[in-house]
């Protein structure tokens, strides 16, 4: 990695282009940019409507003039106009016209998946060119992640991390600056939050809106055994508004099949370690990254279906961006080995 880290420091500009969220560093400003990755477009005119959060709270509200898109699904630009776009309105112009003067955009690095394919790097690359940046370092998430949580990704000591996202949670295994074992599994924020929907239409005869859905996210955890939870929606038959009460034991069978797969996942990247580095993990355990990792009783779930230590970043959803933004700073010291 000590290669890569000569040409990161000779970037001025950190980007983290995730499905939820985009997140831009700038070397010696910090984070200028903290908002979703949503656009709202005006189909009749092409024009932007709205950005970021503005955007977000238009989704499932807007006329039929007005489409919500997002640019980014699975840690991946799938429109790189409508990116490129969302990038140039939440950057703004300003600060676009600061990077030209002192030259900060000749160079950017952006995180990846660590199993992007070829047409995926080729996607993130053309995104921030369109933006203006000269030339593009790739870094695949979960080391960026690593280095933001503050592992020893450098020495050559195992360290474990899940970047949970809103729709998939990419696994690695990190020894000396490298993926040594890696998977990525389909679940994710959204992932329980479907679930959860879709038992309450299935059983339930009722469709939820966004924020009713938040309270039985509770139901992660085992809390409120024996009680219930009120939640409102409108009924599939009749269209009208209606509450209902909801077992939570029902909500977490719903979002058990999600979790066995996640545990399941976690067991198959292990079991392609080495046996040395497997040893480094059973006490030091595995540490959840991304927006996701803040689903309550995520970990305890994780602790009990694996047997391992399971710890949350400090600031998790920020793991990717602050650990690129660290290399870029030339916060990353790599290993040095003398040879005699």
């Amino acid at each position: 990695m000590s290669k890569p880290l000569d040409q990161l420091r000779r970037c001025s500009v950190a980007v983290d282009v995730g499905s939820a969220r985009t997140r831009v560093h700038i070397k010696d400003a910090g984070l200028v940019v903290d908002e979703p990755s949503v656009v709202a477009v005006n189909t009749f005119s092409g024009a932007l409507i709205a950005v970021g959060t503005a955007a977000e709270r238009m989704d499932g509200r807007t006329p039929g003039h007005i489409r919500v898109v997002r640019p980014v699904s699975n840690g991946t630009v799938i429109d790189i106009e409508m990116a490129q776009r969302m990038l140039r309105a939440l950057v703004g112009s300003s600060v676009r016209r600061a990077w030209r003067r002192r030259g900060a955009m000749q160079r950017a690095a952006v995180t990846i998946p660590h199993n992007a394919d070829p047409l995926a790097r080729s996607a993130a690359v053309e995104t921030l060119t369109g933006v203006g940046a000269k030339q593009v370092e790739l870094v695949d998430t979960p080391t960026a992640a690593g280095v933001g949580c503050g592992l020893p990704v450098e020495q050559p000591e195992a360290t474990m991390i899940l970047v949970c996202g809103a729709t998939t949670t990419q696994i690695a295994v990190l020894s000396l600056g490298a993926i040594v074992s890696a998977t990525t599994v389909p679940m994710g924020g959204d992932t329980i939050h479907h679930a959860v929907v879709q038992h309450l239409r299935n059983h339930h005869e009722l469709i939820l809106p966004s924020q009713a859905v938040r309270p039985l996210h509770l139901a992660l955890t085992g809390a409120g055994e024996g009680q219930t939870t009120e939640v409102w929606g409108r009924d599939v038959a009749t269209g009208m508004a209606r509450t209902v009460c909801i077992d939570p034991d029902d909500v977490r069978a719903a979002i058990q099949a999600p979790l066995i797969g996640l545990s399941d996942a976690i067991r198959s990247v292990l079991h392609n370690c080495p046996p040395d580095l497997v040893a480094d993990l059973a006490d030091r355990g595995m540490v959840l990254a991304g927006g996701s990792a803040l689903l309550p009783g995520l970990d305890e779930r994780l602790r009990t279906g694996t047997g391992m230590p399971v710890h949350i970043a400090d600031q998790p959803s920020l793991s990717a961006v602050n650990g690129l933004a660290a290399m870029v700073e030339g916060q990353v010291v790599p290993l040095n080995v003398d040879v005699h």
